[in-house]
């Protein structure tokens, strides 16, 4: 069984966990060992998993740690949701090989303690970018849509399955701009019924699909298109097109409401930009592009024509 020891100075998030690098160099004194690795340092935690920095185990101490490691939690390890999250998420890791999808490297799935190994990423959340304010240039924000569409396409295609939470909370950029989706955990096949409350962050329900709040309506891979427009709508605005601390409101909201004009917050907004945007967040999933794949071209076209814009 592996031992690990918790730094009492670690930040709790009930949201995500962080999988990015921090300016924080790396303890002599080891946190503890899982499986053949040395977790040299708590990065992150979250409501269902703590994140490390980490090494193989065979690696001298003053090696570089270039690689973080995803443990589910032991109050959860008896729990079939949980473990069939962490089992999906390597599975996918697994089976889809794509520059914008965070890779598993290895894992241990299939009896405590549960954990899954990435790469340690260099940069931030997107999610952190537009808190502190600091909005992309228009070119940047498409860029940004391109690489994550170019991701889901690549999941849909490869798997047969969506993302089913597609946030900037799971979108790593890099200081290029590099863009990462990370976190499979709720990933399925558009057969499986998953209920909304069964999301354990309102965070997830600002993007949340109104099919996939519609018992009459199966969630299918343009869900994901959906969630990809909020978030487009979120970097393009600094805001959310629909915001309330009430769950069931929000549900009612990306059920019925229509969002704000996105040219009423941003006037100069090219209307090509606009109407893709509004075409991702209809509220009938047949009125959206048919495909990631379609997104991404039309993306890469819109970032030629608004290069110069900033």
């Amino acid at each position: 069984m592996a031992t690990v020891e918790h730094s009492p100075s670690a930040q709790a998030s009930a949201t995500h966990v962080n999988f990015a690098r921090t300016d924080q160099p790396d303890r002599q004194k080891l946190v503890g060992r899982i499986g053949p690795w040395q977790l040299v340092r708590l990065l992150n935690e979250g409501e269902l998993a703590r994140v490390y920095v980490a090494r193989p185990e065979a690696a001298p101490e003053e090696q570089v740690s270039t690689y973080v490691i995803k443990v589910l939690r032991k109050e959860w390890w008896r729990d079939p949701q949980a473990i069939e999250m962490q089992r999906r998420a390597a599975w996918i890791g697994n089976k889809v090989s794509h520059p914008h999808l965070l890779p598993v490297l290895s894992a241990n799935v299939q009896q405590p303690p549960f954990y899954l190994v990435s790469p340690l990423l260099a940069g931030s959340l997107l999610s952190a970018t537009i808190e502190q304010k600091n909005m992309l240039s228009l070119p940047a924000v498409l860029w940004v849509a391109r690489q994550v569409s170019e991701a889901l396409a690549a999941l849909h295609e490869a798997t047969g399955m969506i993302h089913a939470d597609v946030k900037p909370s799971n979108i790593f950029l890099s200081p290029e701009g590099h863009a990462t989706l990370v976190d499979m955990g709720f990933a399925h096949a558009p057969s499986e019924m998953r209920h909304w409350s069964c999301r354990p962050v309102i965070g997830t329900l600002h993007y949340i699909a109104p099919e996939v709040v519609t018992s009459s309506l199966a969630a299918e891979p343009r869900s994901d298109l959906y969630s990809l427009g909020v978030t487009l709508y979120e970097m393009l605005t600094g805001a959310l097109p629909f915001k309330t601390a009430d769950p069931e409101k929000l549900v009612r909201q990306h059920r019925e409401d229509v969002p704000t004009c996105i040219r009423h917050h941003r006037p100069q907004l090219p209307k090509p930009v606009a109407e893709l945007v509004h075409r991702l967040l209809a509220k009938d999933p047949l009125r959206r592009p048919e495909s990631a794949a379609e997104v991404a071209a039309t993306l890469m076209r819109l970032e030629i024509d608004c290069f110069a814009i900033r």
